[in-house]
């Protein structure tokens, strides 16, 4: 029997109807509780019924919650503010985005949401802050920040530019909304003594903390299985061996839930590792909608008339 629901995770699973046994139906995003500061390309906003859902099923809290590729973070903050596990680790590979990260669970959390709340958002003040360098970790923070927000899509791989036009001919001003974003860095920084971050390799520190039992991982690798080319265009760290990520997966002691593209090459190597699958819609940053792949060792948590598990 899963403990009893906390109240801020009672409403949040509350308020979404289709949490009934339908992994067919879109989440309405905008019900989720926007905690990251980040607009992310593959984003895992969408999921966020689900993740609470997955953590409420066990017995009891997990000690350990551990995100190998954290990104926009928004399920290490949801797991964090709700207090679904005793501590959360984040994990993130690029500098950049671990600047940010790193300056929002630290003592200049403050100065930055200052920063991004005083800064006058012109193409030539953009030009000059970037041109000016970036010698510290906040300031790196916040110059990766604002790149996230201005730039198509919030791409950060090289090659990415800003936005010439973006909302009602807004252009750079389109995804810059200067008060919400530091409500947002602030709430980050109530939250640094539940979270520890780590600059790092994901894969790695999986493998570092296999053994735990007492430990759960969310695995949600931001490179797409279609292969490099496409990788490269939204990240700057796309390459990756994904042979290898499910041998260790393979490995951990503690429970795991893994989301991917839904693609042949996926669904063999779970089924090479006996994972189970689900398929579960979701929208992507065009509004298409999709599928994806929920994967876990045991999925029942999900609901039997929710999607059939694949064969």
């Amino acid at each position: 029997m899963a403990r009893p629901l906390s109240s801020s995770a009672a409403y949040q699973w509350s308020i979404f109807p289709e949490h009934e046994n339908d992994l067919g139906r879109v989440v309405n995003v905008a019900q989720v509780v926007q905690l990251s500061p980040f607009r992310y390309p593959g984003g895992k906003t969408w999921l966020i019924p689900r993740f609470i859902q997955w953590l409420l099923s066990f017995p009891g809290r997990p000690a350990q919650f551990i995100e190998p590729f954290a990104g926009g973070g928004i399920v290490s903050l949801t797991a964090a503010n709700m207090q679904l596990a005793d501590h959360v680790t984040m994990v993130e590979l690029d500098p950049n985005v671990s600047a940010v990260w790193q300056t929002m669970l630290s003592d200049h959390a403050e100065w930055l949401a200052n920063e991004v709340a005083n800064f006058d958002l012109t193409v030539e003040n953009v030009e000059a802050r970037f041109k000016a360098g970036a010698p510290t970790i906040y300031e790196n923070g916040f110059q990766t920040l604002l790149r996230n927000r201005i730039f198509h899509g919030g791409i950060l791989a090289p090659g990415s530019g800003v936005l010439k036009y973006g909302e009602n001919g807004r252009g750079i001003r389109s995804r810059w909304y200067p008060e919400t974003l530091k409500n947002r860095i602030l709430k980050v920084a109530t939250l640094r003594d539940r979270i520890t971050f780590i600059n790092g390799e994901g894969i790695q520190v999986m493998r570092d903390n296999a053994h735990r039992k007492d430990a759960v991982f969310f695995i949600d690798p931001p490179y797409t299985a279609a292969g490099k080319k496409a990788g490269s265009r939204l990240y700057t760290h796309f390459d990756l061996d994904h042979e290898e990520l499910f041998r260790v997966t393979a490995t951990l002691a503690g429970d795991f839930l893994m989301t991917y593209d839904d693609a042949a090459g996926v669904r063999d190597l779970a089924r090479r590792h006996s994972f189970q699958m689900r398929t579960i819609a979701m929208k992507n940053t065009h509004h298409a909608e999709m599928k994806e792949l929920l994967i876990g060792r045991d999925l029942d948590w999900v609901g039997t008339q929710a999607s059939k598990v694949i064969e």
